[in-house]
């Protein structure tokens, strides 16, 4: 079996992968992210995960940031729209350290006001640092623009008002609202068996009183396709993303959709809009696509930087090929090397143990299981070059667009 799985009894949901390895990676992935703040919370999500790590009941701050990085490891943490990871690393024999200091941060920490304070302003020079970064800050305006209204396009970090306003009471009632048991998953991968695993689990997770989510999330309201140019001075560059809405985790589009996007702009030299703008024309270093699923809706983007006099000319060639995409559906060999690349990034990205463990927990969270390599494999074989070109008219049959000039 490539996976074990069980359930403690306050609900949190484990899944494990044992392979030979000295190395534990191991975290907590809890299904709240900024999408789950009040309007009056905004970068709360953010903010909590940073000082999660500012002293608990049993530790102060530096107790906590040496416990595992003196023995090698390391502990970290990471933000969504919707969730919130806490994972770290280890060797083997400290795999019980890092499920306590996990378990410890999570549930037991106290946000003293002097750490929340000092944390306020690092996470306000972190909003400054994309700020000054136009291939960062257009994603927060055109996801603003994409999902008006909603929780969804505010960006994660928050606002340096917003951030400024927000104090130890408010993250801990973001905590007792959203970090709740029935909505974590723990998930590891080393050498550590099942029987190690479960009594490492229940013995640091296990003796937490059960607790249950009391709201659902709202699904954002339908909007219109938008063309926006902003001039920015001071930029060399111009800037573009293409895109719109596009499916949630739940849709069996998904798929297709990963696949076209993957084609379109994945990270492969041959991806076909990196032939077109760079290698054929010259005239964009830095071209990528994305897909990005959520609960009940998701967002494809593409996005090209290039000489501002430029932008209009890539625009159209990416728009020439966003409608290839829609009209002429690929040859049997065409969609055979696209099914045989994107399952080759897969079982590659599978290669990575820690990659590995998050990509299961987070799958393990929103579907209570995870598909095999053998089926994925089953899953790509099926999809067809019909079902491409459908969902390339689903999602940029109207696009919106967002310049920085």
């Amino acid at each position: 079996m490539e996976f074990t799985t069980f359930t403690l009894a306050n609900g949190i949901r484990c899944i494990h992968r044992r392979v030979h390895s000295g190395v534990v990676h191991c975290a907590l992935v809890v299904n709240a992210g900024s999408r789950d703040e009040l309007p009056t919370e905004h970068g709360v999500a953010h903010l909590a995960e940073h000082t999660l790590f500012k002293g608990t009941l049993r530790r102060k701050a530096y107790q906590i940031n040496s416990r595992l990085e003196k023995l090698g490891g390391e502990l970290n943490a990471f933000t969504t729209k919707e969730d919130t990871t806490i994972h770290a690393t280890t060797l083997r024999s400290d795999f019980a350290k890092a499920v306590d200091l996990i378990a410890d941060v999570v549930f037991h920490s106290t946000f003293p006001s002097h750490e929340v304070e000092r944390e306020k302003k690092v996470v306000i020079d972190e909003i400054n640092t994309y700020r000054d970064l136009p291939a960062e800050s257009i994603f927060d305006e055109f996801e603003a623009l994409l999902f008006p209204a909603s929780s969804l396009g505010r960006p994660i970090l928050g606002t340096r008002r917003s951030v400024g306003s927000l104090g130890s009471e408010q993250i801990r009632n973001f905590l007792e609202r959203t970090y709740t048991t029935d909505q974590m998953v723990f998930s590891s991968i080393g050498p550590m068996s099942e029987e190690t695993v479960r009594r490492t689990a229940e013995r640091f997770l296990g003796t937490l009183p059960v607790s249950k989510r009391s709201f659902e999330r709202t699904a954002p309201e339908a909007t219109t396709p938008f063309f926006k140019q902003t001039h920015k001075l001071g930029n060399h560059q111009g800037h573009c993303i293409v895109g719109g809405r596009a499916f949630g985790f739940d849709d069996k589009r998904r798929l297709p959709l990963a696949m076209l996007v993957n084609l379109l702009g994945g990270p492969s030299a041959n991806a076909r809009l990196n032939v077109l703008l760079r290698e054929r024309n010259g005239l964009s270093y830095n071209i990528e696509a994305a897909y990005v699923p959520f609960t009940d809706t998701g967002e494809a983007t593409i996005y090209f930087s290039s000489e501002k006099e430029q932008v209009d000319r890539c625009l159209e060639l990416v728009q020439e090929e966003l409608h290839r995409a829609m009209e002429k559906l690929l040859s049997s060999r065409q969609l055979a090397q696209a099914k045989k690349q994107f399952l080759g990034q897969f079982a590659i990205s599978m290669e990575s143990n820690e990659g590995y463990m998050l990509g299961a927990g987070k799958s393990f969270l929103v579907y209570n299981e995870v598909d095999t390599l053998k089926e994925v494999c089953r899953k790509v074989h099926e999809v067809t070059a019909e079902e491409l070109a459908e969902v390339a008219r689903t999602v940029f049959a109207e696009p919106s667009v967002l310049i920085y000039r």
